[in-house]
């Protein structure tokens, strides 16, 4: 299957052209940016930095990220395909993708709870508990050894 993958127009698109690898890469650094970007400032903001960022901010905040991670998802397939026997051995890589599925999952608890709170932690009628501390904490570590993981890549 991941021959097949590595024989099919995109995976030739990507791995020949003078243009698919860049753009697909390009693309890729637009999504992290956006993902990692939007979940880091909040996961900071519930740590106890960025006070005068308000909570109920991060709701449009969290559509964009979604919006970054679908970016990054079509593009990674895109280059995935172009060396999918090569990465799906690589350690790097395999951090890289665990890391991003148990962020995504911890991103959707935490979008979960910033919809039923934001406005309560806003007006100070209660603030965030020891789950989204932990959940800040964890994402903050996930997304780091996606970052990690993925730069490791092209060395390991």
């Amino acid at each position: 299957m991941f021959e097949w993958l590595e024989y099919s127009f995109l995976s030739i698109w990507v791995g020949e052209s003078l243009w698919g690898y860049p753009i697909m890469l390009s693309l890729h650094a637009i999504g992290l940016a956006i993902v990692v970007g939007i979940f880091t400032m909040f996961n900071f903001r519930v740590l106890g930095l960025f006070e005068s960022i308000e909570y109920s901010a991060f709701v449009d905040f969290f559509k964009l990220a979604w919006w970054g991670l679908l970016i990054n998802t079509g593009s990674g397939v895109a280059l995935f395909c172009s060396q999918a026997t090569f990465y799906v051995t690589n350690t790097p890589f395999l951090v890289k993708i665990s890391s991003i599925i148990i962020g995504s999952i911890i991103a959707f608890r935490i979008q979960s709870s910033l919809q039923l709170n934001a406005e309560k932690w806003d007006s100070k009628v209660t603030e965030p508990g020891s789950k989204d501390y932990l959940f800040a904490q964890s994402s903050l570590l996930l997304w780091a050894c996606a970052i990690f993981g993925g730069r490791l890549i092209a060395y390991l």
